[in-house]
């Protein structure tokens, strides 16, 4: 069989996929990395160690190929948004890359929402397709020119994952993928083109960014060394691909504007394809490219199943299962869910926000903070954990809400993540989104709608629309229309007490203890 390989770049771990053009995983490996946080509000990785993740991970999944008579005939490329890297002339990393989750612009977020009571901010986002947010490279680039200007100039070139992994594979020049791009907020996703005013703001000059190319563009051959390193066959193409999010669409065959795809593991989204780009005009969702006439709008959440694992360590966990064989974190999270499952729908009249790290949409707000509201006496463990589930669903439930104001009504959700292993999770997110959620077969999301959009690129799958066929999925988990109800009247009070909220959170801050200390690696 002819098989692409999806190369997922991601911030934790590198995953490379094979497929065939009917979706049939073939091959699959992963091989992961740390983050590095140096000091507080840092997320870094090695840039070097990623390149080298990329290559182990190609070698490994070609010797599972060939072990089963497979023929690689393309690697299509997936990467994280949001990161930012600087690179010497010959495109090698000149320092580490900066990660979505880096904290370091939240200052010159809020400075750019000040100005001009907040149009500038609305005008970069309508352009853009990018919250005004710390986790963008616009903000990234603004905060590393306030500290030093004349170096950020001096770097011949700045980029993200994509440009850093294309490059270390393929003497293609410097290129980066329109998904890639758009989620930098400085591409003008309109006009295609960098953003004049955004560049400004950056600091940055057209040189020093990569040219864009389509999503679909064959970028070449492998590097000779790369061939030898990984024994892939010496005529494969290089596919540029996309970035992860829009991958993942494709990867569960959530194509169709009437279908979301919802990931939701240690964060979470909802996602859904438009064919124009638009972002809606109170600025709740993003805009990312899929295709040049494929766009997905929607939004991601930071906090997903880590806010249980947070609880799980938090408070007092159940007594452990003897046949368990030990007390692990997983273990933990699983019996809490459980429990938590004994506890009524809207927990007691127990209201969470869940904003342990920040959140991204509807708000984008890096200085939200986590909250019980409405504490009694009678509520248990049980209610705490349920309502922190149900606090994340509803999230996703805003960002619905917000797509649904974009004219992308949905009919049906697509999910994939570790948290979808759980019934209340998926019992909870019916509801909260009044959708049917069916889980996808394969967790392979984004690697998956990488090879499928190689398959794609080489002609052999004609449309992306065949996607929703090809991918498997089980039958629909449907929403409770009594425990929908509780949740869209309880809706309004998660808005209500956010806004409310906020301006308690920041003044919170001048009471935070700062911790310091060497690097540390967070896995």
């Amino acid at each position: 069989m002819d098989v692409v390989v999806g190369l997922d770049s991601g911030t934790t771990a590198t995953k490379a996929v094979a497929s065939g053009a009917t979706g049939e995983i073939r091959a699959g490996t992963s091989v992961a990395y740390p983050m590095l946080v140096p000091a507080p509000g840092y997320a870094e990785l090695d840039a070097t160690r990623l390149r080298e993740a990329a290559v182990v991970a190609l070698r490994d999944v070609a010797r599972m190929v060939e072990q089963r008579g497979d023929r690689v005939v393309a690697v299509c490329l997936g990467a994280a948004m949001h990161g930012v890297v600087p690179m010497d002339a010959a495109g090698a990393p000149a320092g580490p890359l900066i990660t979505w989750a880096d904290g370091r612009a939240a200052a010159q977020a809020r400075e750019l929402k000040s100005r001009s009571n907040g149009a500038l901010a609305r005008r970069l986002h309508h352009r853009t397709g990018t919250p005004v947010h710390p986790m963008s490279p616009l903000l990234k680039l603004m905060y590393l020119t306030a500290r030093d200007r004349a170096a950020v100039r001096a770097t011949p070139r700045w980029g993200g994952v994509k440009e850093l992994i294309a490059g270390g594979l393929c003497g293609c020049g410097y290129l980066t993928d329109l998904s890639s791009a758009s989620s930098t907020g400085m591409y003008d996703i309109t006009g295609n083109r960098w953003d004049s005013e955004a560049l400004e703001l950056a600091g940055v000059r057209p040189d020093q960014l990569a040219e864009v190319v389509p999503t679909t563009a064959v970028l070449g051959r492998l590097r000779p060394e790369i061939v030898a390193a990984t024994r892939l066959p010496p005529e494969a193409v290089v596919v540029a691909g996309a970035t992860d999010g829009v991958l993942a669409n494709l990867g569960v065959g959530a194509v169709t504007p009437d279908v979301g795809a919802v990931s939701l593991g240690t964060s979470g989204a909802l996602r859904a394809v438009r064919h124009k780009p638009r972002v809606d005009d109170a600025g709740r969702l993003f805009c990312y490219a899929l295709t040049e006439d494929r766009w997905v709008l929607g939004g991601a959440v930071n906090n997903g199943g880590s806010a249980v694992r947070w609880a799980s360590g938090a408070f007092a966990p159940p007594a452990p299962r003897r046949a368990a064989g030990g007390d692990d974190a997983d273990g933990r999270d699983e019996r809490l869910t459980e429990e938590a499952a004994t506890a009524p729908v809207g927990s007691g009249g127990l209201l969470c926000l869940p904003y342990l790290l920040g959140e991204r949409a509807p708000w984008w707000e890096p200085g939200l903070r986590g909250a019980y509201i409405g504490l009694r006496r009678d509520h248990t463990r049980a209610h705490l954990v349920r309502a922190v589930i149900e606090g994340v669903c509803q999230q996703l439930a805003l960002v619905r809400d917000a797509l649904t104001a974009s004219d992308v009504p949905l009919r049906e959700i697509r999910a994939t993540g570790g948290a979808v292993a759980s019934e209340l999770w998926v019992a909870t997110l019916a509801s909260a989104l009044n959708l049917p959620v069916r889980i996808a077969e394969s967790p392979e999301g984004t690697a998956l709608g990488a090879c499928l959009l190689g398959h794609h690129a080489l002609g052999a799958i004609r449309s992306l629309d065949d996607a929703a066929s090809i991918i498997g999925v089980r039958e629909p988990v449907e929403p409770d229309p009594s425990a929908a109800d509780t949740y869209l009247r309880m809706r309004p009070l998660v808005e209500r007490s956010t806004l409310l909220l906020t301006e308690v959170f920041h003044e919170l801050d001048a009471f935070a203890q700062t911790p310091t200390g060497a690097t540390t690696e967070v896995p």
